[in-house]
């Protein structure tokens, strides 16, 4: 699976789709945050690599590459996010999940000595330009209202556990690298807490959430269960 040439057309797609209004209703709503949500995008399980016990194939060394990168984009959206509407929830998913989750991957690129494609650690630069255009028109689509925000970050969510799950299982058909499957596992159970979050939020304003990339019996499967530690 070589996931930056396969999601290119993927994003592309969804970005338009965002942009005439893929997930949201328009409308700007409040949001009245809670420890409950709180305690819901706390993510803070950590993941100790191992010594790589053989050399990655190709598609698996893109993938890692753009699991890193991907990992910024998540947290530079919530960012931007949160600068535009004050939302904690947006804040904390950034800062106690998605740059853990950045560094993890960090991690990885160090352990099996590949080039990070993460050269600039500013809000908004990526070196893939599919990840750039992606981030533009999720901040675009978000910017539109709280409400739309909300939604680009359940797009963010599913978007992450459907491509984390082709690499676990492109891993699990290659060289099985351990300590790279145990992180994406890892990231995964940490979006399916973000996108419980995103969801709970949505539907406290009244709006039925509607899956945006993965089945809705699986966002539904998700947000009615509980959090997950995750990592443990």
């Amino acid at each position: 699976m070589k996931i930056h040439k396969k999601t290119g057309s993927f994003l592309l797609a969804c970005s338009i789709a965002l942009l005439t209004g893929c997930g949201g209703d328009g409308t700007s709503t409040s949001l009245a945050e809670t420890a409950t949500t709180a305690n819901m995008i706390s993510d803070t399980s950590t993941i100790t690599p191992i010594i790589a016990a053989q050399p990655l194939t190709v598609s698996e060394t893109e993938t890692l590459l753009f699991v890193r990168e991907e990992e910024k984009l998540a947290r530079d959206v919530y960012l931007t996010l949160f600068n535009k509407w004050g939302t904690k929830t947006f804040q904390n998913i950034a800062l106690n999940s998605e740059q853990q989750h950045m560094d993890v991957m960090g991690t990885m690129v160090a352990t099996y000595n590949l080039q990070d494609p993460v050269l600039d650690n500013t809000i908004g630069a990526f070196t893939d330009p599919v990840l750039l255009g992606l981030y533009q028109d999720l901040v675009m689509r978000g910017s539109t209202s709280l409400n739309d925000g909300l939604h680009v970050g359940g797009f963010i969510e599913e978007f992450d556990i459907n491509d984390l799950q082709e690499a676990i299982d492109e891993a699990n058909a290659g060289s099985k690298p351990a300590d790279i499957i145990a992180a994406y596992t890892n990231l995964m159970c940490g979006s399916r807490n973000h996108l419980r979050a995103f969801v709970g939020q949505i539907e406290k304003n009244g709006v039925d959430y509607q899956a945006q990339v993965i089945s809705q019996a699986t966002v539904d499967a998700i947000v009615n269960s509980p959090e997950e530690q995750c990592g443990q």
